[in-house]
């Protein structure tokens, strides 16, 4: 078994069903990788699977994403892991694009690039071009990558165990994928980006989401900060304000001014979550 697909999804069985549907008409062979879905403790429990692929699903007690991450890697066979999320369609190609990186660079992490699927909505948009300033940041240069997100990425099973998976105290979707890529580096592993490896993110967003979720990335940071408080470095204060003008090379006039808005508000929430926990709220 070359892969093992690990998927977490906690109460949303329409999205889950949509990812599986979009893993049928990958152009890997189907008896070289296995699914894992985890279900993190859901309300009404997944039905049994019914379908083409090798899938297995584990139900666990509900403690987070980073945790039921660990709980699909527990659980799979593979040679290596590849983790995306429910609300995420894999492209036809995206375990090819995988395979043929980590089958060149062994003993590293691969990350793949993710793309909105839901271009109609300025906050998924907006949500999403910031995760592609950051990518153009930490990895500019793709050999020698930073960061990837958590619903993109590929790593051999056995390094990945070895270092103890993702911390499973971060309970929420935020700072797991960057504190996994932090400690991964602290091992001496490489982190290679793999733009041609593509994810498209079905992420639907109000205004209320939008704001909750970036809220929960300040709240991740604080922690992430706290317990490496030695070893990370902060970034330049550029890197906090380019963000701002960062969206007008994407969407000219008026669409950029409202992503401008967007990005703008994201990093309000994100430091109110930051101070939130600073002082104890």
């Amino acid at each position: 078994m070359e892969f093992s697909i690990v998927i977490p999804t906690y109460d949303r069985h329409d999205q889950i069903s949509a990812c599986l549907d979009s893993l049928k008409e990958l152009d890997y062979p189907g008896d070289r990788f296995e699914v894992i879905v985890v279900d993190d403790g859901s309300p009404q429990a997944l039905p049994p699977y019914k379908g083409p692929l090798r899938v297995t699903l584990v139900r666990q007690e509900h403690a987070g994403p980073a945790a039921a991450r660990n709980t699909g890697a527990a659980a799979a066979r593979g040679q290596w892991l590849a983790f995306t999320d429910d609300d995420c369609r894999p492209a036809v190609d995206w375990l090819s694009r995988l395979y043929g990186r980590l089958a060149h660079v062994p003993g590293h992490m691969v990350g793949g690039l993710t793309l909105n699927a839901l271009t109609e909505n300025p906050y998924a948009t907006a949500s999403q071009l910031l995760v592609h300033y950051l990518y153009e940041y930490y990895n500019r240069d793709p050999e020698h990558a930073r960061f990837f997100t958590s619903n993109n990425l590929a790593v051999p099973a056995e390094l990945f165990r070895r270092i103890g998976g993702f911390d499973a105290r971060l309970t929420r979707a935020a700072g797991e994928d960057r504190d996994l890529c932090e400690r991964w580096r602290e091992q001496g592993y490489g982190l290679f980006y793999e733009p041609a490896a593509v994810v498209y993110h079905a992420h639907d967003l109000t205004l209320r989401k939008f704001w909750r979720q970036h809220f929960q990335y300040g709240q991740a940071a604080f922690y992430f900060h706290r317990q490496r408080a030695r070893r990370v470095e902060l970034e330049p204060p550029a890197f906090y304000l380019r963000p701002l003008r960062y969206p007008f090379s994407h969407g000219p006039g008026i669409a950029g001014l409202r992503l401008a808005m967007l990005l703008g508000l994201s990093q309000a929430a994100t430091a109110a979550g930051y101070y939130s926990k600073r002082i104890g709220f």
